[in-house]
């Protein structure tokens, strides 16, 4: 069985439910939300260094947009840092089951990287068919390890007939991942021995973004939850490689469209690592 884990108080009232074992493909976490009497209705998505993928299966969908338009329900992509995006709709009654897959799974898996740098999209414009039936079976499903167990067969189906993203760009993003966003790019193209200009081109065609926003995207990621952990934002902007606090305030604006003091209120911050324990993450 999958492990449910109550939320501090304070925050929204989601049961979440995570798997009981590791995924296959690594990096790649899994967690099931059922809602219990939650009240928002419209709420801001703060952007993670990671592909999520979102398969709804309450009855009365969300709505997921980002800032240039675009809107999603059931079956959702949320690429690297989607610009300004919300969930909006009735609360009551909700299930989702939420997958975050570091960019190099996401390329494989989803046949798309540049298409989704900062776009909300559809699964079924990169599934096809494949989206809706496995949708199907998520509903059917009598148990969320049970649908832990289809979308990982279907992942690993879609891994293993993917393309791989190239080793240098695999290796960039670990050491951004572990410098947390402060490696010096100009270190790394030496390291790789290519030029800054291919490392840019293959950043944003497996990525989806350039390395610099890669880092920037890194960097506010730990910004944000040391903020939702109730650290001053003084301190926070020190520790996470800013220049200065009003660095951290135009950066946090920049990705969330909202001040760091806002951001810290997230309700989604606030259950992150109940449903994605950090040491299970590939962007953290």
């Amino acid at each position: 069985m999958g492990s449910s884990e109550p939320v501090r108080p304070g925050t929204p009232r989601w049961k979440i439910t995570v798997p009981s074992r590791p995924g296959r493909l690594p990096g790649v976490v899994m967690a099931g939300f059922s809602d219990q009497a939650n009240e928002f209705r419209d709420v801001a998505l703060v952007p993670h260094p990671a592909v999520t993928v979102l398969f709804d299966l309450g009855d009365q969908p969300f709505v997921f947009e980002d800032g240039r338009g675009s809107q999603q329900r059931e079956r959702v992509v949320a690429g690297l840092a989607p610009h300004r995006a919300r969930g909006r709709g009735l609360a009551r009654s909700s299930e989702c089951l939420q997958l975050r897959l570091p960019p190099m799974v996401a390329h494989a898996v989803l046949g798309a990287s540049s298409e989704l740098g900062g776009t909300v999209a559809a699964l079924d414009d990169l599934w096809g068919r494949e989206a809706v039936r496995a949708h199907e079976r998520l509903r059917a499903a009598g148990s969320w390890e049970e649908r832990f167990a289809i979308v990982e067969a279907a992942l690993a189906r879609r891994y293993d007939a993917g393309r791989a993203a190239d080793p240098e760009v695999t290796f960039c993003w670990g050491q951004m991942v572990a410098s947390g966003g402060r490696v010096r790019i100009e270190r790394l193209v030496a390291e790789i021995g290519w030029s800054r200009k291919r490392l840019w081109s293959r950043f944003r065609a497996q990525i989806g973004l350039t390395p610099k926003r890669v880092a920037q995207l890194i960097r506010f990621d730990h910004a944000a939850h040391r903020l939702a952990a109730g650290h001053r934002a003084a301190l926070v902007a020190a520790e996470s490689g800013y220049t200065d606090q009003s660095h951290l305030h135009r950066d946090v604006v920049a990705f969330a469209g909202m001040t760091p003091a806002t951001v810290a209120l997230s309700p989604f911050l606030a259950i992150d690592d109940v449903a994605w324990p950090p040491k299970a993450q590939s962007g953290r």
